[in-house]
């Protein structure tokens, strides 16, 4: 794609961006509980949007060069992408776009941490490769390269004898009479005849190739070339925003530089000049100086942006008493209560209204998106035809920056010169500025927690939590590497108000939802709705831990590994669980995004301990564990992961206080099991369309098997040799039966316990709730229309 084409695409997503911004002040008006199909269908249809107006905007900062605009781009990427967590409760089938700047740049950052870490391994262990691999003894490998030899001898005699028995059957056939001699012009017809049949048959199998393709019935081939050039052209504009990037910085320095020199001076002296004029007219108003705003409201900016001499001299004249304050305040309480006793007293009476809370991201939209009608829309291109920055914009904004900067050093001054004119004129000291009181007395924001490492640097930390094996280097997997496919019947399960099991896909968009947008950017964590841990569950081999990895490796988090099982005979006692647990959110914040995996996380929340695990203490870790993830607050990009695939053996209250969403892994259906089986047969070079393999057949025999049981079959079956038989003995799907049948399929009864485990839990009980209630409300209404007929 050209510049061209990108600047219509982003003309054509603010466009749609304003059509959704006008449909979501509708939303904020109640709407009886009755219309709540057309509510979710409003909602569901607006998360759909912002989902595509996700993914245009993502390759829009991904290739456009201009940085000003970048800048704005991302602003506008973070807040779409915030919009759709707070829309997550209307939940949608369509994948979740990943920004590809969360890897993009932060891989230099991800680079040296997995350096520090690579060194650190290596002082600790190093390798010993005898060990690992056994040598083989000189008889043994004798043997082997005789065997070999005797191999390679027995082929080239074959070959030979082949050859021999061919040229037998030649001359057989010609001394029998069944061949002749051609003239020259029967040998180039002959010749002429089997070409042209051979070019036919190859032109008819390209265009039935073609057809097929074209209608869905067998896979599109890779265009590795294609995309190979698209993915050269993607890295050329990628540089290229590198080069006008670092261009840009030296202009922000240097125009900040030349506008400090030649309107720095003029700039100071018109704001003292004004606050001067400030002081006299007020003097003259009132008798007296007035205060001068603190720093923290904003000094001297407030004065002229929210009050004039005028509006102060009302003030001071007709002062507000705090008893009539307090009686306003009483009587809006008061109002509250009555609202909220009529509401509970029409309960019975009238529908309850449905409505969407307002949204923190609705805001910056709205700024970001006047910010492209003022600036940028009707900017012609031909004013930067190289993408350079904008020398007029980069001014006006560093002009503001300098204002401010300015404005501080001058309020210093002119704090000093009006105290100086009190004691001058008014002969009156300076009046102590009113802090503003806290509320009851009590302090708001969160407990500090103590540090019981003060004295200890964050590279000693990161090495002995590296020593004792409890950051660990993440195995590199993508989020789409996770493979599923949609519940087709959910919509219509739902309709038939039978609670639908999620299926791969959606496990893998509610972890796109849940922490890889949230742990990938600062802006969109500190504003969407806070998630501190998730708890994955599901049976052995779907691919939990995978998940985990692939969190990591999409938002370049560290992995901390508090498994039980890795905690066994480490820092022992209160004390040493208290400072471990301390170490690694300490770490995890000051290194974050961070991810703390626990494995087996039902172990911590033990019913009873097995006696087998008791010298593990399993639960030793339980109270801290908690309290720490109570001290994380927004912007804190730390987040608790634990995978389970026997819940049921835990305390449920406890459990799901410390994970605030659950996420149940059940066994693949057949649409799953079908690209699994596709997927992973194309990633062991196994191609479709030469192949006479049953696809369907192997779906409907494996279920009950997991992601890892097929990917165990496969790699048993696709062996070295098995792969250079592919051309001359295609697979079939009886191959793999007997493999599957020597693993341990997940029974029905086991799924049943874990689903019934995760119908207790709050979730679970809310969503069987909204399932009585939807019933209800419709047999509610049937009765209605058979009475009014």
């Amino acid at each position: 794609m050209s510049e061209g084409s990108y600047q219509r695409l982003w003309d054509s997503s603010h466009v749609t961006l304003q059509e959704l911004l006008d449909q979501e002040q509708p939303l904020l008006q109640p709407v009886p509980t009755r219309e709540w199909q057309s509510f979710q269908y409003r909602l569901s249809s607006l998360y759909l949007y912002y989902l595509g107006l996700l993914r245009g905007f993502d390759t829009l900062y991904d290739q456009m060069v201009q940085p000003q605009k970048r800048r704005l781009l991302r602003r506008l990427l973070d807040s779409v992408a915030g919009r759709v967590l707070e829309l997550k409760d209307e939940m949608a089938d369509l994948e979740v776009p990943i920004p590809k700047y969360f890897m993009l740049e932060h891989s230099s950052i991800q680079q040296e941490r997995e350096l520090m870490l690579a060194e650190i391994l290596s002082r600790m262990e190093p390798v010993s490769f005898q060990e690992i691999e056994p040598v083989m003894n000189r008889t043994d490998a004798i043997i082997l390269l005789q065997t070999a030899e005797r191999a390679r001898q027995g082929r080239l005699r074959a070959t030979f004898v082949r050859e021999i028995r061919r040229e037998e059957e030649r001359d057989r056939k010609m001394r029998e009479g069944g061949w002749h001699k051609f003239n020259q012009n029967q040998a180039a017809i002959t010749i002429q005849k089997v070409w042209k049949g051979y070019l036919q048959r190859k032109h008819t199998q390209q265009d039935r190739q073609t057809e097929m393709e074209f209608i869905g019935m067998i896979p599109l081939p890779d265009p590795v070339e294609h995309l190979s050039v698209a993915n050269l052209r993607k890295d050329v504009r990628r540089f290229r925003q590198m080069e006008k990037e670092e261009e840009f910085l030296v202009a922000n320095v240097k125009t900040h530089d030349a506008l400090r020199e030649t309107e720095g001076p003029n700039m100071r002296e018109k704001m003292k000049d004004q606050i001067r004029q400030w002081f006299i007219e007020c003097h003259a108003l009132t008798g007296r100086f007035p205060n001068y705003p603190d720093e923290s409201l904003g000094g001297s900016y407030q004065i002229f942006s929210d009050k004039t001499p005028e509006q102060v001299k009302m003030e001071l004249e007709n002062p507000v008493p705090e008893s009539s304050k307090k009686e306003d305040k009483n009587k809006e309480k008061e109002k509250e209560k009555k609202k909220g006793k009529e509401d509970k007293s029409k309960k019975g009476e009238a529908d309850p209204m449905l409505k969407v809370l307002p949204s923190k991201f609705i805001p910056l939209i709205n700024a970001g998106h006047e910010e492209y009608k003022n600036v940028w829309k009707n900017r012609p291109d031909h004013i930067h035809p190289d993408q350079s920055y904008d020398p007029k914009a980069l001014r006006a904004e560093k002009r503001k920056e300098l204002e401010q900067e300015i404005r501080i050093q001058v309020d210093e001054l002119m704090r000093q010169e009006l105290k100086n004119l009190r004691l001058a004129v008014d002969r009156e000291e300076e009046r102590p500025f009113k802090a503003l009181k806290k509320k009851n007395g009590k302090k708001v924001g969160r407990k500090k927690e103590k540090d019981l490492t003060p004295n200890r640097s964050l590279a000693s930390l990161f090495e002995e939590l590296v020593v004792f094996g409890f950051i660990k280097k993440c195995k590199t997997v993508l989020l789409k590497d996770f493979i599923g496919d949609c519940l087709y019947l959910g919509s219509t399960l739902s309709l038939a108000h039978k609670l639908p099991m999620p299926s791969l896909f959606d496990v893998r968009q509610n972890v796109a939802l849940y922490a890889v947008l949230r742990l990938g950017s600062p802006d969109i964590h500190s504003m969407a709705p806070l998630i501190r841990s998730i708890l994955l569950v599901g049976p052995s081999g779907m691919g939990k831990k995978m998940l985990v990895n692939a969190v990591c490796t999409e938002t370049g988090a560290n992995l901390f590994d508090l498994s039980p099982a890795n905690l066994q005979g480490k820092y022992p006692g209160k004390a040493g669980v208290q400072m471990l647990v301390h170490m690694v959110f300490k770490v995890a914040r000051l290194l974050q995004p961070s991810v703390i995996w626990i494995g087996n996380a039902e172990k911590n929340f033990y019913k009873k301990v097995p006696k087998e695990e008791k010298e593990m203490d399993p639960k030793r870790i339980k109270k801290d564990l908690t309290k720490a993830l109570r001290l994380l607050s927004p912007g804190d990009r730390v987040m608790l992961i634990g995978t389970t695939s026997q819940p049921q053996r835990a305390e449920v209250k406890g459990l799901c206080r410390t994970y605030e969403r659950i996420l149940f892994m059940p066994r693949p259906d057949y649409a799953s099991r079908y690209v699994l089986w596709k997927h992973m047969l194309h990633a062991q070079r196994v191609h479709m369309t030469q192949s006479r393999l049953d696809i369907s057949a192997l779906a409907k025999v494996s279920d009950g098997y997991t992601s890892g049981h097929i990917f165990q079959a496969i790699r048993s079956v696709l062996t070295e040799r098995r792969l250079l038989q592919l051309s001359r003995r295609p697979l079939v799907a009886s191959e793999f039966l007997g493999h599957l049948a020597k693993l341990e399929p997940v029974h029905r009864e086991e799924e049943e316990s874990l689903k019934d485990w995760y119908f207790k839990t709050p979730l679970g009980m809310k969503k069987i709730e909204f399932n009585k209630d939807q019933e209800a409300e419709e047999a509610r209404l049937a009765k209605e229309k058979k009475k009014r007929k």
